[in-house]
């Protein structure tokens, strides 16, 4: 019965009109084939002569036949990374090379990279490749002789990038990300509250970064990522990479790295992208397979090289051209760390032991690439590489674990670098060890070590007789980090987050303790530039309550208490480094009780300053109060004839004028009554 249903349901069906597919007569189809069908057709075969993949390399060593075959191996060993090679030309004359061969891809873009990564490549002291794509000879050919003056470019004015600089109370600025990343404001810092420099919504979608030099301000977007400066905070360059994480400045700001997970495949790479700052210009991306350890890429204090490391590999890249140093990367098996030194190009890496070779520190000089010290170390686990500031010392902290002894030794060893051959002291400590750090401008290092509840302090110096001495050690402190002053002598020992904020400010000069407070739950400490001032905050982002960042001096004295709404971040603005030299720093310090006196007397005047705004406040006020009086009594009086008609003609205003009218009437009456009995006389 079914069946029969769904026959004649069918039968119906048909003998229905089928509807039409067919395009109207007027249709126009303004729809191409690359809208429709882009995917595809970016894989489609293109029409080629076969020379695409053809590359010209010269400078080949000139050999006989009896040679050829040897030449011939160097060659496809050093070309065969970049592709399959299909094909091979040797020209010769009387039995002999020519100097220059033709070498086949498989592909255009394996071509391509041949070109990019073997042009200049040293083969030895009298040969250096020159590498071009066959296709390029017809583009050489055809460039036109007569000379076409580039067009002008406008000027972009963006103002004077240092405004900052030229404060007359030196104030510095600060970045404030608040209301969970909503607002972001730019502040200058003042003693009494801070001063609003600029303030906008939605500035940027997750942090902001500032250069090292202070000179722009980074946000992040979805799209890519913004700079801004000058006066205004103009928009002075954009970087167009989407889903962009990461940043990252070189010393000299002149270029700028982003990360994104999102843009890289693998004939363009695109995670890693290293920018021009001043054009916007793209100089050359990079595969990156994760960003753990940002940043990838370390860069020299000049920012004249870059360096990143890979398996077995240190790669040494230089600027402009963003090519690797003489063309080739270092082979360095089990190269586990490196490091630049923050004043001169020096490398220090080290390699983990392997069998009966034991583990190394290396330093390097570039770009000559000699090693001007190696350090064999024994029996270790790990090593970290921490460079004083302006890189007169290096400190390789090892742990160890000694033959014939349970648990792990610390030793750190540090490396003298401005002395001949580079000596090395030892200090060796039992204890764990829960941080290190170097003073920024002297010869001193803090290192809090131990385990809770009884950590530590050491303060230890640096002596130019090779000795190393310990200057004084708190016992039982609540710390987990250190923070120096960015001019030295002073720090901060605090114990952030689990440690419950717990704050130490110490002087170094005599190591006394000038003050012991409390942040409860501060996630962050940030010194200010000049080292006059250091903040202490509790981020949304770790903590959701009691949001807010306070301004301590150097002596721990606090002056500010700034609660935000879900404050985000603080980043104080850097300084560029000081025009003065050093014997000039030298003769201001010798000086300073003369200009001690100057800034006293300012301190005065800006007091005296506040006085006057204060009496200013309190005379505008009473001239509003003047104003606002004659405006009511010019009101009173015109409201009189009203106040007659509605009082029967009395004048009420007058009542308590005239005394000569008035008349005096005395009036008694009965208080009280009281009997006082009194005896008899």
């Amino acid at each position: 019965m079914r069946d029969t249903e769904n026959m004649e349901a069918e039968m119906e069906y048909d003998d229905e009109e089928e509807p039409s597919f067919s395009d109207p007569e007027d249709f126009v189809d303004d729809i191409s084939d690359q809208e429709l069908l882009g995917d595809v057709l970016k894989d489609q075969p293109q029409e080629a002569d076969g020379i695409d993949s053809v590359i010209v390399v010269d400078n080949v060593p000139q050999v006989g036949q009896d040679r050829l075959e040897k030449l011939k191996n160097v060659i496809q060993k050093i070309f065969s990374k970049f592709g399959k090679i299909t094909n091979e030309f040797y020209p010769d004359t009387d039995g002999k090379t020519k100097g220059y061969i033709f070498l086949e891809y498989s592909a255009p873009s394996h071509a391509q990279e041949a070109v990019k990564s073997a042009d200049g490549y040293k083969l030895d002291k009298q040969h250096t490749f020159r590498v071009n794509l066959f296709t390029d000879f017809d583009k050489y050919m055809s460039i036109c002789d007569e000379w076409e003056t580039p067009e002008k470019q406008p000027f972009k004015d963006f103002g004077n990038l240092r405004h900052w600089m030229e404060d007359p109370d030196c104030r510095d600025q600060y970045s404030v990300i608040y209301e969970s990343g909503e607002r972001t404001g730019i502040f200058a810092n003042d003693a009494k509250e801070p001063i609003e420099v600029e303030e906008r919504a939605r500035w940027t979608e997750t942090y902001v970064r500032w250069s090292p030099k202070g000179t722009y301000l980074a946000t992040f977007h979805q799209r890519g990522i913004a700079l801004w400066g000058g006066e205004k905070f103009k928009q002075i360059q954009r970087f167009s990479h989407q889903g962009v994480q990461l940043i990252d400045f070189s010393p000299c700001e002149r270029y700028v790295v982003t990360f994104s997970p999102l843009m890289d495949t693998k004939d363009d790479p695109q995670a890693i992208i290293i920018w021009d700052v001043l054009t916007g210009q793209k100089k050359r991306g990079f595969h990156c397979e994760s960003s753990a350890h940002w940043p990838i890429f370390k860069w020299s204090p000049d920012g004249k090289f870059f360096a990143r490391m890979t398996q077995d590999t240190l790669s040494i890249y230089e600027t402009p051209s963003m090519g690797l140093l003489e063309k080739k990367s270092l082979k360095i098996n089990g190269i586990k760390d490196f490091s630049w030194s923050p004043g001169d190009n020096i490398i220090a890496f080290w390699v983990p032991e392997d069998k009966d070779i034991p583990a190394r520190v290396t330093l390097m000089q570039l770009p000559s690439r000699n090693e001007i010290r190696v350090r064999n170390l024994f029996n270790v686990v790990d090593c970290k590489l921490h460079w004083q500031k302006n890189g007169d010392y290096l400190c390789v902290k090892v742990d160890r674990t000694p033959k014939g002894t349970q648990g792990v030794v610390t030793n750190f060893e540090i490396f003298r670098m401005r002395e001949k051959q580079v000596p090395v002291d030892v200090v060796e400590m039992k204890e764990g060890i829960i941080a290190f750090a170097w003073e920024p401008n002297g010869s001193k290092f803090a290192v809090l070590h131990g385990e809770s509840p009884r950590i530590n302090v050491s303060f230890y110096h640096v002596k130019n007789n090779g000795k190393i001495d310990l200057i004084k050690m708190f016992d039982k402190q609540q710390a987990n980090s250190i923070f120096w002053s960015p001019q030295g002598q002073f720090l901060v020992l605090a114990g952030l987050r689990s440690m419950n904020g717990a704050l130490a400010f110490v002087d170094t000069s005599d190591c006394t303790m000038m003050n012991i407070a409390e942040h409860y739950m501060a996630s962050d400490v940030e010194w200010d530039p000049t080292g006059r001032y250091v903040v202490t905050s509790v981020s949304w982002w770790s903590h959701k309550v009691d949001n807010a960042f306070w301004l301590w001096t150097f002596q721990g004295r606090l002056l500010q208490k700034n609660n935000k709404d879900r404050f985000c971040q603080l980043l104080w603005r850097p300084c560029p480094p000081s025009l003065l030299t050093h014997e000039q720093i030298k003769l201001i310090k010798k000086d300073l009780k003369k200009y001690s006196k100057i800034f006293e007397q300012k301190d005065r005047l800006s007091q005296s300053k506040a006085s006057k705004e204060l009496v200013d406040k309190r005379r505008t006020m009473m001239e509003d109060y003047r104003k606002y009086r004659e405006r009511a009594s010019q009101m009173y009086q015109e409201q009189k004839s009203l106040r007659l008609e509605l009082r029967g003609g009395v004048d009420s205003d007058e009542l308590d004028g005239n005394v000569e009218d008035w008349e005096e009437e005395t009036i008694e009456f009965f208080i009280n009554e009281e009997i006082i009995p009194i005896g008899d006389l």
